[in-house]
């Protein structure tokens, strides 16, 4: 689901606000040429990512699901110089890509991309004491999205900002879907977001180049 008027809109606040990059653009050429679906964020989301992390003052960062790479580098770009970002890629193809951006981003030596399962990955990154993590953005398989929130509060601090990408599905969210795992997975995101007291939780609906979706934005309170 597109609109014209919407992509014009994101066109406008990109010009304006969110001024073309070499390295950025690169990233998603890069992708492009190397096959990967074109679902990386939209410029101005990146920024959005950026400035929350910024805001944040996030020191050390977990992304689930980096594609190529384009949303790890907006994250990373709002570290210290001896801050961490860990994202977990389950696609090997798709890593080689992100760590190839990352590193002409010149972001190699804070970044880390782990290739795997993002459920096999995290059990590790908690027995290595890796977390806390200040910011999570989820941004992968959405059937596994309450699990990924559940590892997220594991490795969370009060405090810690959560986002979750994804979560209007087109509209569809408000209609159970059995078919379809990317809704349930989705809906069952809310319903343990809902019922989690450590979470203060809200979430946005979103209309743009990447059409009509939204995100899901929760603070750790305890």
């Amino acid at each position: 689901m597109t609109n014209p008027q919407w992509t014009a809109v994101d066109a406008y606040f990109a010009e304006t606000i969110v001024p073309a990059d070499d390295v950025l653009t690169a990233a998603l050429a890069e992708s492009s040429a190397g096959g990967l679906p074109e679902i990386a964020v939209a410029p101005n989301q990146g920024k959005l990512l950026h400035l929350l992390a910024s805001m944040q003052g996030a020191r050390n960062i977990l992304e689930i699901g980096t594609l190529g790479g384009y949303s790890t580098i907006w994250l990373a770009r709002a570290l210290p110089a001896d801050g961490r970002l860990i994202s977990l890629e389950y696609d090997p193809a798709h890593a080689d890509v992100a760590r190839a951006n990352i590193a002409r981003a010149g972001l190699d030596t804070v970044v880390e991309v782990r290739t795997g399962a993002a459920l096999d990955s995290l059990p590790g990154l908690e027995a290595e004491g890796a977390g806390p993590f200040d910011l999570v953005f989820i941004d992968a398989d959405k059937v596994n999205n309450p699990r990924y929130v559940e590892w997220a509060l594991r490795l969370s601090r009060p405090g810690t900002v959560i986002i979750v990408d994804n979560v209007v599905r087109g509209g569809a969210i408000v209609t159970p879907h059995p078919d379809d795992p990317a809704i349930t997975g989705t809906r069952e995101l809310f319903d343990l977001v809902a019922a989690e007291p450590r979470l203060d939780a809200t979430a946005l609906q979103t209309v743009g180049a990447k059409g009509y979706d939204g995100l899901l934005l929760a603070r750790v309170v305890n």
